[in-house]
Parts: C-alpha cells; sequence; structure tokens
C-alpha cells in the first residue's frame, strides 16, 4: 500500500508564496517520478510540474519562472515552491506518483494521487 500526503495549501494574496509538499510513503521499491497536477472548478485536471528518476522537469508553461519543485529522495518527498502566485492558480493541487512497488516487475509502475490541497489566491 501506498499513500501520498500533501501538506502546505492555503489562502495567499496575489504576489505572494506558498510551499507544498508531498511525502510518499508504504510499500516502494522505486518513484519513477513525482510531481504535482491541479485542477480548477469547472476545469479539467492538468499538468503543473513533472520530475523523473533521471531528474528530468516538464513544466507547464503557466507556471515556468515562477514555480519550482524540488526533491529530498530520502524522504521520497517532494516540494513545490510557488512564488509570484497569480488568482489563475487557484486550484486544488494534486500529488502525482509513477512507483513501482516490490511485488510488481521491475519494467511497471501504478499511478498513485494524493487527496488534494486547496490553493487559493485571493485579494
Amino acid at each position: 500500500q501506498v499513500q501520498l500526503v500533501e501538506s502546505g495549501g492555503g489562502l495567499v494574496q496575489p504576489g505572494g508564496s506558498l510551499r507544498l509538499s508531498c511525502a510518499a510513503s508504504g510499500s516502494i521499491f522505486r518513484i519513477n517520478a513525482m510531481g504535482w497536477y491541479r485542477q480548477a472548478p469547472g476545469k479539467e485536471r492538468e499538468l503543473v510540474v513533472l520530475t523523473t528518476r533521471g531528474g528530468s522537469f516538464n513544466y507547464a508553461d503557466s507556471v515556468k519562472g515562477r514555480f519550482t519543485i524540488s526533491r529530498e529522495d530520502a524522504k521520497n518527498t517532494v516540494y513545490l515552491q510557488m512564488n509570484s502566485l497569480k488568482f489563475e492558480d487557484t486550484a486544488v493541487y494534486y500529488c502525482n506518483a509513477k512507483i513501482t512497488t516490490p511485488t510488481m516487475s521491475p519494467f511497471s509502475a501504478q499511478e498513485y494521487w494524493g487527496q488534494g490541497t486547496q490553493v487559493t489566491v485571493s485579494s
């Protein structure tokens, strides 16, 4: 069983900053990729940023230069530093991970989601 636990959401004014964290725990052999998606009211869930085990990053154009993902591999944790927040960043942010568990083929992975954390940018 694998769990993703997020923290760090909240209410912030435009131009402000927030830091989200996501910790993976449970039966983990390898984390292949980990990152964040978000879903605003009435919109589809979209990628914010994903980082792979190999160290590559894939940021959404809308957050480039403002958001930064970092990893603490020893703790199976990723952080999302969000600066210069805008109204349109308001959404529920979901942690996502593609994980190989000890009982799986080493060439396979399963996708896991956190419960979501609300980020609201409002004046």
